[in-house]
């Protein structure tokens, strides 16, 4: 309870202080229409279109219409203004405007001149400067050049201290959820994995130029990923000529020794060298562009080094240690052409190609206990490639009406995994070699078709997309003497998957309101084909036809003050790992098994929000509640008369997710910002009764579990003398619900210093992750007659140094 009481007053005292981590980026709008003649209808050309500031009348952009009596104003900042038409032989026109960030453009349609005085509507268009969390409440966008304390670490470390995110087991998490949708580029990648999240540990922070975060997405967005959709965008320029920037980042991790193995096991790896070499080019010349970008991360880590405890309800107790070192190879070359042949069409071919190479070194002894007797020793080496190969091609077509357009893309992505595993089982009586084989392959196709419409208040959008998933899979065991390894779980399995969605979305803004409403209609069809001779799973599926709709409402009490409401309805697909069938021995004593009777879950979301915006920063507050039905989670049985603990995911029933969110940002000087964010949650999972299948059925019964849960973030950026910036970085996560358990509180502090050199084409940094290597992770679970008990001491503190130079 002293952990809550905590949380809520470090949260009360904070909401006092001031935050800025949220980076300011102006948005622009573009604004257009077309001038007629009222009384025949003939379009008018060369009228005289301008925008006064409504405040004091002053001049703000002017332009002329075309010989379709068509304008435009680019780069206009929201605000209220006063629009003035005029031309020879025709009453000079006014209108009251407004300005808004809903719509990138804004068409005031047709405006029609007369000779007689008539009176015209005023169209209203609000909204204000977008400052890193947008005026619809549902974005935040970081840029990454601006988060000194993570500079040239992964995409999933520069994470780590963004506000609303955390990490647990490798995995980011939204207000206490992994269920998130992870994108590259606005599109699904198998680097990331498709519905779910992979592979961020490994993509280099240098390749990324900002993150978008989308708490509520709209329909237009696939209905996967309960907890919301995280955006990677690349780094690209579109600079005239040729340009790039070069740039190097090396560093250190696992400096101390947190806390010594167990008996008779190899060294834990220490002052684990980072390596990170980047490039990138662009040429632009015309109607063309040409871009190609190329990283390579080094990696050696302590990627896990847990000491647990199983206690088992007859008396047995075992004690073991699972030290894992590993070395990580990490490629990416990805590359493009755009061509824009005229100012109406334009096209896209681009390619991506990737290389991880994984080396780990496991160690897991297993003693009685009181360590005085070794029962068993564990030891593996992992040998694992993976490739993937992505080819994207896409066009679209600008109407007259600008900000009117029609796109469509197809993208093709194939990824391979080949995984191979050698043991050594030493037992007091004899040593046997086990080994096993696992070689998969992803083929997954794309077709989208968008299109949007700018409207005097808003705009439409709509498209489809269809998507084509098949990975086959084979396992191949190689049992040794007196093997542990089931080696009749193996042989083959076929995941395919068919996705057509149909979506559409309404976009209405007037002076005090804001509206979108979409449905996205989703047809799922998954086969998963498996060996007959499978010792316990057969072939499976699903299918299922479901609307998935989204409403958002936003009131503007004024120009600082808003609030909204947002429901949605989403859902999580098991993803093919999650359902394969085959037992994974990096333990031995603890297998991970998936389930092919796995099914969807279902999210029902509602989101409530508050944001008052000052002069220097702003203050936003929300409170949601999620209905999660069909929860997915990992369920850990044993069997009788074995000491094994089998992990397989389950549908547990109906869980709960309520909570609210703070967010402050301040600029108190010039040179000085701040923000903290912090959230609090009640996590809730009702009551349940499943049955693992596997090796033999087990049926587990769980009582209801609650748990009040949330993190605290403070930063603070200075920018110092002679071009340099200092940021540090605080972290507190609080105890939380994990499958059967409590993973206990974390905390964690960067920091980090950056300098521009050579005119500004020079950058310098040095930072630290979690400098006073506070960040371990403890967990307690209970199954059916056994309890673990563990911390995990793995390799959590990093220093880095880095130069880049652009070009």
């Amino acid at each position: 309870m002293k952990n809550y009481q905590c949380i809520l007053t470090l949260l009360c005292l904070f909401t006092f202080l001031t935050i800025s981590n949220a980076y300011p980026q102006d948005k622009k709008i573009s604004i257009s229409g077309q001038v007629k003649d009222a009384r025949n209808k003939l379009t008018l050309p060369y009228a005289n279109i301008i925008i006064k500031k409504a405040s004091d009348a002053k001049f703000s952009d002017g332009t002329i219409s075309d010989e379709q009596g068509r304008f435009l104003m680019k780069d206009v900042n929201p605000g209220n203004y006063q629009l003035q038409i005029s031309l020879v032989g025709y009453l000079p026109f006014q209108k009251d405007i407004t300005i808004g960030t809903l719509s990138p453009f804004i068409d005031l349609g047709i405006v029609e001149l007369i000779e007689a005085v008539q009176t015209l509507q005023t169209v209203n268009i609000e909204g204000s400067n977008n400052d890193g969390l947008s005026t619809k409440l549902d974005k935040k966008t970081f840029d990454l050049s601006k988060n000194t304390s993570q500079l040239g670490g992964s995409v999933l470390q520069a994470m780590q201290n963004l506000p609303g995110i955390s990490i647990q087991d490798g995995k980011v998490q939204l207000r206490g959820n992994d269920k998130i949708a992870v994108l590259i580029d606005g599109k699904q990648n198998a680097i990331t994995g498709f519905g779910s999240q992979t592979g961020l540990d490994n993509i280099p922070a240098s390749a990324i130029e900002k993150i978008e975060i989308i708490n509520n997405p709209s329909s237009k967005y696939d209905a996967n990923g309960n907890a919301g959709i995280i955006n990677i965008i690349y780094k690209r320029n579109k600079q005239e000529g040729f340009n790039g920037k070069i740039g190097l980042t090396s560093g250190l991790g696992a400096i101390w020794l947190r806390k010594q193995n167990l008996l008779g096991i190899s060294p834990q790896y220490q002052a684990t060298p980072k390596i990170n070499p980047s490039l990138s080019l662009n040429y632009k010349k015309n109607k063309l562009n040409t871009f190609a970008q190329a990283d390579y991360l080094y990696t050696q880590s302590l990627n896990k080094n847990e000491f647990s405890q199983r206690i088992y309800t007859d008396g047995t107790i075992l004690n073991q240690q699972v030290k894992r070192n590993r070395t990580t190879t990490f490629t990416t070359i990805k590359s493009g052409v755009d061509y824009n042949p005229n100012e109406r069409n334009s096209f896209l071919i681009s390619g991506f190609f990737n290389r991880e190479k994984i080396g780990d070194l496991g160690d897991i002894p297993y003693f009685n206990s009181d360590f005085s007797v070794r029962n068993r020793f564990w030891q593996f080496i992992e040998d694992e490639v993976k490739y993937t190969a992505t080819g994207t091609a896409s066009y679209q077509h600008k109407f007259a009406q600008p900000g009117h357009t029609l796109s469509a893309g197809f993208n093709y992505t194939w990824h391979r995994e080949n995984e191979k595993y050698y043991f050594k089982n030493i037992m007091p009586t004899f040593t046997g070699e086990d080994a096993f084989k696992l070689l998969s392959d992803e083929h997954v196709a794309d077709l989208n078709i968008d299109y949007v419409r700018p409207m005097k208040h808003g705009r439409i959008e709509g498209g489809l997309k269809y998507r084509n998933r098949f990975i086959p899979t084979d396992m191949q065991f190689f049992p040794g003497l007196n093997s542990p390894i089931d080696a009749n779980a193996g042989g083959w399995a076929d995941y395919s998957e068919q996705i057509p969605a149909v979506y559409g979305n309404y976009i209405y803004e007037d002076k005090n309101i804001e509206l979108e409403a979409g449905l996205r209609l989703e047809y799922v069809k998954l086969d998963y084909q498996v060996n007959p001779n499978h010792n316990t799973y057969k072939s499976d599926g699903y299918e299922y036809f479901r609307p998935f709709p989204n409403l958002r409402f936003v009131y503007k009490i004024n120009d600082k003050n808003r609030l909204s409401a947002f429901y949605s309805q989403r859902v999580d697909r098991p993803n093919e790992v999650d359902i394969r069938i085959f037992p994974k021995y990096d333990d031995p004593e603890l297998l991970k098994v998936g389930n092919p009777t796995l099914r969807p879950q279902f999210t029902h979301l509602l989101d409530l929000g508050y944001k008052n915006n000052w002069k220097s920063g702003y203050f936003y507050l929300s409170g949601f509640h999620k209905i999660v039905n069909g929860t997915i989670t990992r369920i850990a049985t044993i069997v009788p008369g074995n000491n094994i603990i089998y992990n397989i995911f389950q549908n547990a029933g109906r869980s709960y997710n309520t909570g609210g969110e703070v967010l402050i940002q301040q600029q108190i000087a010039p040179w000085v910002s701040m923000n903290v964010s912090g959230i609090i949650y009640q996590n809730t999972l009702n009551a349940f009764s499943i049955q693992n299948q596997y090796p033999v059925p087990t049926i587990y019964n769980m009582p209801k579990e609650s748990i009040l849960s949330g993190n605290l973030k403070w930063n603070v950026q200075l920018k110092l003398v002679k071009k340099t910036d200092l940021q540090l970085s605080a972290t507190y996560l609080a105890p939380d619900l994990i499958p059967q358990g409590r993973i206990g509180s974390r905390f964690s502090t960067d920091l980090g210093i950056k300098r521009q050199i050579q005119n500004g084409k020079g950058e310098f940094f040095l930072n630290g992750n979690d400098i006073f290597n506070t960040l371990k992770i403890r967990k307690d679970i209970t199954g059916n007659g056994f309890r673990l008990i563990s911390t995990d001491y793995n390799e959590t503190q990093v220093f880095r140094i880095g130069y880049s130079y652009k070009f």
